[in-house]
């Protein structure tokens, strides 16, 4: 008689073990979903970085406008279209730099929709172990590319402390000063 329920209790903590197997693969699953996501917008920042670093290379007389790229695609509105985009004729130094920064907030609007970039001189990147946006830099600094989004919380929602807001995941040093 005792063995009758002693083997419906064993089916019961059998049970209860593959309950929390399937809790924790589902956990683990979900986890691998955000490491993916953090991932995808890692690798868009440094393409979005790399791509503008790329291109102060390539017209570097116009340095000084690239500086004044601060965009903050949730903030800012769209970016207005520059007189000359430069795709299919000849374009002068300083149209070419108004097309490439319209096509990095584009960029940024498209890809990482919470995100900010900023191009500036900064000597010291790093504060406490993070980067950080604020541009320390003068003229002797080296010009950087930053990129970074709003964090979210783990339940997907968007993080409005300042813990969550915009940090700089990405910073591209481009080159020394002139």
């Amino acid at each position: 008689m005792r063995a009758r329920g002693f083997t419906l209790l064993e089916i019961l903590i059998a049970m209860l073990v593959l309950a929390l197997g399937i809790l924790g693969g589902v956990a683990l699953q979900l986890a691998a979903l955000r490491a993916r996501q953090q991932s995808v917008l890692l690798s868009q920042a440094t393409q979005m970085a790399t791509s503008l670093a790329e291109r102060m290379r390539a017209n570097p007389s116009q340095r000084d406008t690239y500086l004044t790229l601060d965009y903050d695609a949730v903030v800012e509105p769209a970016p207005g279209v520059p007189a000359a985009l430069c795709h299919a004729g000849a374009c002068s130094a300083d149209q070419l730099a108004l097309a490439d920064l319209y096509e990095a907030k584009s960029q940024m609007r498209s890809h990482l929709p919470t995100g900010r970039v900023v191009i500036c001189r900064d000597a010291g990147l790093w504060s406490g172990g993070k980067l950080h946006w604020s541009c320390s830099g003068g003229v002797a600094a080296p010009t950087v590319v930053k990129v970074g989004w709003r964090g979210k919380r783990p339940d997907g929602t968007q993080d409005k402390t300042a813990a969550g807001k915009y940090v700089p995941s990405v910073a591209l040093v481009v080159g020394a000063s002139p």
